[in-house]
């Protein structure tokens, strides 16, 4: 069946691109409905609307709340045009078919009251959309061009008009998403309601014979970080590679700007990280923590990548560079590289407040909120003999800052203001320790160790001892803490509690 407009409704609260919209209907000899405040829009623009209140026989009423709500708007929109009853009972009632409809809806998100509930729009969005085999509807300014180009050029067809169906039934379910949240106390997890937007198809997921796709929540909870990524260069994004970005950009987004930082990720585990006067020092200093696990790595900026650094950058195989920004000739340097990824982010802001979801068993989704938990030094307490110096303090803040992001069992070793040793997913903590303390080699004299839970033994304490480790920073809690603390005091370690656990699985 060929798809025509006759007559069209127009009920609008945004008016952007209408007048365009309506001029080309009216070159198409398409009649215009209209009612309250798009029918005078329109009108004093000289476009020629008919009335609903002329159609219906009924005024507006209730301070405009009731206009559309009637069954010779619905039943003109809602008839079927190859039932013919419903053609009948269209003819016998004198209704005229309504074959485009074009509504937008009172702002509810942007301004939470009662009378910017839309109630009629809604109605006719779904009437519309129903019977989208004989009615096309358009929710958004955003559609005007597409709708006029297919109508231009005959391709106003069945598959279309389902598509403007679509995203009419995705905003009528966005619309009625909020109004409940505003009923509703969203700040629990069994209240929660997730929608998803499509962000990004990816190149595959884990592996490539599995399919991936990123979707963004639409959420006002969430930081909005998706929406300042900026991909300069290289291949399409991974499933991987958003792991890793994620993990990168969370752990680096823990240091203020004002001092040069990075991060080097490898299989979603930092393998080094650092500072440094400068971002190609703080690099340099991350790079030789662990130089065999960088390779093919996501290396992490808090700051703008210059040349010099970028020529270092080039010297190694990475998959992903993010930074705050590249300087043009960095980017000169780096692109030179063709399959080489390189981003700009905005960091993340500190004290996020967000609920992050896991998906198990294929229906269960687990839920908890993020792990936005910053070091209150007043809950920090030295419980050894000995006191760490100020730069041991330095050096356990930071180790306690990076072991937050790494996967438990975590161990993080720091020799000034730089990783010298990270061990994380282990099953056994003194294993952990063993391979952290193995990384970090000769490095170990007068580092300090961090540990994202309790030691429950003695034996991890009296290892670090024999590796001249300095200064130890873990949440305590155990019930054999005392063991750890007696071992501390023998060999004249530092030990302080934070009272905060830091599990990452």
């Amino acid at each position: 069946m060929k798809f025509s407009v006759s007559r069209a409704l127009i009920s609008v609260y945004d008016k952007t691109g209408l007048l365009d919209l309506a001029k080309f209907l009216i070159s198409k000899e398409v009649e215009i409905v209209s009612s309250g405040g798009t029918a005078k829009y329109l009108e004093e623009h000289g476009i020629k609307v008919i009335k609903v209140e002329s159609l219906t026989s009924f005024p507006e009423i209730l301070d405009g709340r009731v206009k559309t709500l009637n069954p010779k708007i619905h039943g003109a929109i809602l008839a079927k045009r190859d039932n013919k009853e419903h053609l009948e009972t269209l003819n016998k009632f004198e209704i005229k078919p309504i074959d485009l409809v074009i509504v937008n809806l009172y702002p509810f998100e942007k301004e939470q009251t009662l009378e910017n509930i839309d109630i009629g729009g809604p109605c006719l969005i779904r009437s519309a959309a129903k019977n989208y085999e004989s009615v096309a509807i358009l929710v958004s300014p955003n559609q005007y061009k597409d709708f006029i180009e297919n109508f231009k050029n005959n391709e106003l067809n069945l598959e279309n008009l389902k598509l403007y169906a679509k995203e009419a039934f995705k905003r009528t379910f966005n619309y009625d998403k909020e109004i409940y949240k505003y009923f509703n106390n969203e700040n629990e997890p069994e209240n929660q309601s997730i929608n998803l937007n499509k962000f990004q198809d990816l190149r595959y997921g884990e592996n490539p014979h599995q399919k991936a796709i990123l979707y963004k929540r639409d959420s006002q909870d969430c930081p909005e970080i998706l929406k300042s990524i900026q991909q300069f260069s290289g291949k399409e994004l991974s499933y991987n590679n958003w792991l890793d970005i994620d993990s990168a950009w969370s752990l680096i987004s823990e240091f203020e700007a004002e001092i040069p930082a990075c991060v080097i990720i490898k299989h979603n585990i930092p393998c080094g990280v650092a500072l440094g006067e400068t971002i190609e020092q703080a690099y340099s200093y991350a790079l030789d923590c662990d130089p065999l696990s960088a390779f093919g790595g996501i290396v992490a900026f808090n700051n703008i990548i210059d040349k010099n650094t970028a020529k270092k950058l080039k010297e190694t195989f990475l998959e992903v560079i993010i930074a705050t920004d590249f300087e043009v000739e960095a980017l000169d340097i780096l692109k030179e590289k063709k399959n080489l990824r390189l981003i700009k982010m905005d960091l993340m802001p500190q004290n996020l407040s967000f609920w992050q979801f896991k998906s198990i068993l294929g229906e269960g989704l687990l839920c908890q909120s993020f792990n936005s938990q910053l070091l209150n030094h007043d809950d920090l307490k030295v419980i050894s003999e000995i006191q760490p110096d100020k730069e041991d303090w330095l050096s356990l803040l930071f180790a306690f800052k990076i072991v937050k992001h790494v996967k438990s069992n975590a161990i993080v070793i720091v020799n000034g203001n730089r990783t010298v040793g990270i061990c994380g997913g282990q099953t056994s903590r003194i294993d952990a320790v063993k391979i952290a303390l193995e990384k970090a080699s000769d490095l170990t004299n007068g580092a300090v160790l961090a540990s994202d839970a309790f030691f429950p033994f003695g034996d991890s304490v009296e290892l670090c001892a024999q590796h001249k480790i300095k200064a130890i920073i873990q949440p305590g809690g155990s019930v054999r803490d005392q063991e750890s603390i007696d071992m501390a005091n023998k060999y004249k370690i530092a030990m302080v509690f934070t009272k905060i656990r830091h599990f990452k699985h």
